[in-house]
């Protein structure tokens, strides 16, 4: 496993990707604002609606989305609009517009959800200073079932056609792997890190290298299985 950052903009900067441990990130985040209502935000993942737009039949994937405009005026949420990849970054799920379901503005002015974008404003905009972005979030629960691990990147080793990526643990319940690995265009494997606890993060520049998720199942077959995470890409308008 690769080891923690302790400077996340500064292996941002050398290597395209850098992993959080839950206090480096708590760090991070105390210095935007507070998670004082981070139980709310974490229960927020619960019956969220199903992905009908898995090209792969699946149907262990659900999911909310808003988007963000982030400039020097502060951080704005966007007309709820569909998200769209083209083929050449999602080879499974592209080429269409998807419509999610709209993450509730009660959850989207939450002081944790807030704080996160706050603070990736600051760290990506401190790459690339002076820009205006374009935000989108995204609440995944993927669930794991007795003969169907669920898929958290099903499209493979991937980028998001993006400029920057933060992938934030919420919650684990009852599963195994989940590894996230980050690689050159070539293939090679630069890192692997498994998210296992809440704040744990995976940070990406997505131009420079690609990421993807091992499936995970559950650890005891009998029980629910699932992994929440929350994804916030930013491209540079």
């Amino acid at each position: 496993m690769t080891r923690p950052s302790t400077d996340a903009m500064a292996d941002l900067t050398a290597s395209g990707f850098a992993f959080l441990d839950g206090a480096g990130a708590a760090a991070w985040f105390d210095k935007h604002g507070a998670l004082p209502d981070w139980d709310s935000f974490a229960q927020s993942w619960d019956n969220m609606a199903l992905d009908e737009h898995m090209a792969d039949g699946g149907r262990y994937r659900s999911r909310r989305y808003a988007v963000f405009t982030a400039g020097p005026g502060g951080i704005t949420r966007q007309p709820h609009q569909p998200h769209y990849q083209t083929q050449d970054y999602n080879r499974l799920n592209g080429g269409v517009q998807r419509w999610f379901e709209a993450t509730p503005e009660a959850v989207a002015n939450l002081a944790s959800f807030r704080t996160i974008l706050a603070a990736c404003h600051a760290l990506f905009g401190g790459l690339a200073p002076g820009k205006t972005w374009h935000v989108e979030t995204h609440q995944f629960r993927i669930e794991a079932r007795a003969g169907e691990a669920g898929q958290p990147t099903p499209e493979g080793s991937h980028r998001d056609g993006v400029d920057y990526v933060l992938v934030l643990m919420v919650h684990r319940e009852n599963i195994k792997s989940g590894t996230t690995t980050i690689h050159a265009p070539d293939g090679t494997k630069l890192g692997q890190f498994t998210l296992e606890h809440k704040l744990e993060a995976a940070l990406v520049d997505d131009h420079r290298v690609f990421h993807g998720v091992t499936a995970v199942e559950p650890l005891d077959p009998a029980l629910p299985a699932h992994r929440d995470v929350f994804v916030v890409t930013f491209r540079a308008v």
